[in-house]
């Protein structure tokens, strides 16, 4: 080899051998110019654990003293955690906002029955989202936002479903009899019968199906319906706590045992698989305590008489502090966020998505306009964007939003309560003494700042919820008692409604969406008792490890006519007393419409059939 090639080759060696080392250097330098958030090139898997009724009291590292909750503690201990964070006082709501990003007024949910609890259809969820992004999604547990199509979870993103109906055992909505021990359930639209206790078969089938993710990431949402009534659970999470004065309901308290037992096992599961690690990990609840609190005088706000709150005023359900402020609890070992942090700015449920678009680096259709805002900043230290910032809810639990009913605006300490009561929580955290004559010009600049949100807000309270009839997806279609419209403040939610023959009515919104002949039945029980309108149901017998009851007798009526309203159709029937059903078999018209129907009794008193079902023929 010549000298002047020996040179032109130790030459390019050295070229080479800088720009290996300039490439090395600037990818270390990417690498740790990048956020923990976003070093991982492997998208991380995410559970989103809501409990219901569970309050900020009722965990023990939160200063509960009358039980430990040692998984949920641990769990606390490892996360950041949102000191001041806010829901609505009640579940459905909650729930919406969570599940979208949006106020849950914005949503069209804001009572729990009434059909004010059914997602509109023009909203986009969190499993949507995770869904186009190439993840795999699943819900286990309690969905309460609708359960016709198209407001149920598999018509919103969720590929695995397992939930039972409406807001709870024991609801109209729900399979008849369930209460909690071997019931039956929906999974994937299919009634299937489980052998188990409800929470833990959430918290199992969970596991089991994220076990079998190995390939893609997941959005895994555990909405668990405990500690929600009726409070049955076995004697083994409650019987200690009997006979202390101290404690307002043992059985409520005992529920929550029972969830610390299946969240150690959740995350025992995720150490051991080695998912932990990549797992974002959100818990929090829907609303404030239920029964772990009591209070006196009034029994939504009304100050602590009995049990633990963390010193506020109210429980579930409350406009005050104790009604919607609830944990929340964060934690993700690779992004770094599991050393036990408190993070006190105002922040609430409608933050929770756009969290997790920021934690995941979600892709997001731009007409999408979050209400709530990312707490990444929060996490890494940044507070300026929610210095100022003002959070409002309410319980509206009417047809129809009211301003300023059932209302509180916040704003870092100060709240304004109905528009009249002012209270500052940093020196009055129980919401003793209103000050609102001291700060006039405070209480007005909320009273304008209320008045522009509304009117911003309200005019999406005209969008209606519609059920739709003889669609591919969901026909027949079978209506509940439980979604009518109605004047009255609840509609007939719960079982006990049906066995009591309570004298109600109201109408279904529905829209049809194929023309031609249907089979309209109208029953007084769910069709998988086999009742006639006339039998009564037996009493449920009793459980199987609890000595907790709450059964209700029946009530016999003798049903003489029965009556159907929609479109132009008004018909009136006879009624075989010895029959399940009335059937009509009418020609409905493509369009929305209202449903409602009567059945007459032998007295003249008339009420609601509490079932129909509508099947394109």
């Amino acid at each position: 080899m010549t000298d002047s090639k020996m040179a032109v080759n130790k030459t390019f060696l050295y070229v080479l051998h800088s720009a290996m080392r300039m490439s090395i250097l600037i990818l270390v330098l990417n690498l740790h110019s990048c956020s923990p958030q976003t070093t991982s090139a492997k998208k991380p898997n995410v559970i989103l654990i809501l409990i219901d009724d569970q309050g900020y009291g009722d965990i023990s590292a939160l200063g509960n003293p009358f039980i430990q909750t040692p998984n949920i503690d641990q769990l606390h201990d490892s996360s950041v955690r949102f000191t001041d964070y806010h829901v609505s006082p009640t579940c459905s709501p909650t729930r919406a906002a969570l599940i979208t990003g949006h106020h849950s007024n914005r949503t069209g949910v804001w009572h729990t029955v009434n059909g004010r609890s059914l997602l509109l259809e023009r909203e986009t969820t969190a499993a949507e989202i995770f869904k186009d992004n190439d993840y795999s999604t699943g819900i286990f547990g309690k969905w309460h936002l609708g359960d016709n199509y198209p407001f149920r979870p598999q018509d919103n993103g969720f590929d695995e479903v397992l939930t039972h109906g409406g807001g709870g055992m024991e609801q109209t909505m729900d399979y008849w009899d369930n209460d909690y021990f071997n019931d039956t359930y929906l999974h994937n639209g299919v009634l299937q019968q489980y052998e188990g206790y409800s929470a833990d078969i959430w918290f199992e089938e969970a596991i089991e199906w994220i076990d079998s993710r190995e390939d893609q990431p997941f959005f895994c949402y555990i909405p668990s319906n405990t500690a929600h009534s009726p409070y049955f659970v076995e004697d083994k999470y409650y019987k200690d706590l009997e006979g202390n004065d101290s404690i307002p309901h043992a059985p409520f308290l005992g529920m929550i045992r029972n969830i610390d037992e299946n969240v150690g096992k959740l995350m025992a599961y995720l150490k051991e698989s080695g998912k932990l690690d990549n797992t974002i990990i959100v818990y929090t609840t829907d609303n404030g305590t239920a029964h772990g609190a009591k209070a006196e005088g009034h029994r939504l706000d009304g100050f602590i008489g009995q049990g633990f709150n963390a010193g506020m005023r109210g429980i579930k359900a409350s406009k005050y502090e104790g009604g919607h402020r609830v944990p929340l609890f964060i934690r993700w070992d690779r992004g770094e966020i599991n050393q036990g942090k408190d993070i006190d700015e105002l922040t609430a449920h409608y933050d929770v998505l756009p969290t997790l678009v920021d934690l995941c680096n979600l892709k997001v259709n731009p007409k999408i306009q979050f209400d709530g805002q990312s707490l990444v900043p929060l996490i890494n230290g940044d507070h300026s964007a929610f210095a100022d910032r003002i959070v409002i809810t309410n319980s509206q639990r009417i047809e129809v939003p009211q301003p300023w009913r059932r209302t509180s605006l916040m704003q870092g300490k100060w709240r304004l309560v109905d528009g009249e009561e002012l209270y500052n929580i940093e020196t009055d955290p129980g919401q003793q003494t209103n000050i609102a004559d001291q700060y006039p010009d405070k209480v007005q600049a909320y009273r304008d700042y209320y008045d522009s949100w509304w009117a911003k807000i309200s005019p999406t309270y005209e969008d209606q919820p519609f059920i739709y009839v003889g669609h591919s997806a969901d026909n027949p279609t079978r209506l509940i008692a439980h979604d009518w419209h109605t004047e009255a403040e609840a509609s007939p939610w719960h079982q006990r409604h049906i066995r009591t023959a309570v004298k109600d009515n109201g109408y279904w919104l529905v829209d049809v969406q194929e023309s031609g002949s249907y089979s309209v039945k109208l029953r007084r029980w769910p069709e998988e008792t086999h009742l006639s309108l006339h039998e009564i149901a037996e009493v449920r017998p009793s459980l199987p490890g609890t000595s907790v009851t709450e059964s209700v007798e029946s009530t016999s009526i003798s049903v003489s006519k029965a009556r159907l309203n929609i479109q132009d159709i008004d018909e009136v029937k006879e009624v075989d007393p010895t029959a399940e059903y009335v059937e009509f078999v009418i020609d409905l018209k493509v369009g929305e419409s209202k449903l409602q129907t009567w059945f007459t009794l032998d007295n003249g008193e008339t009420l609601g059939a509490y079932y129909v079902s509508l099947e394109k023929m």
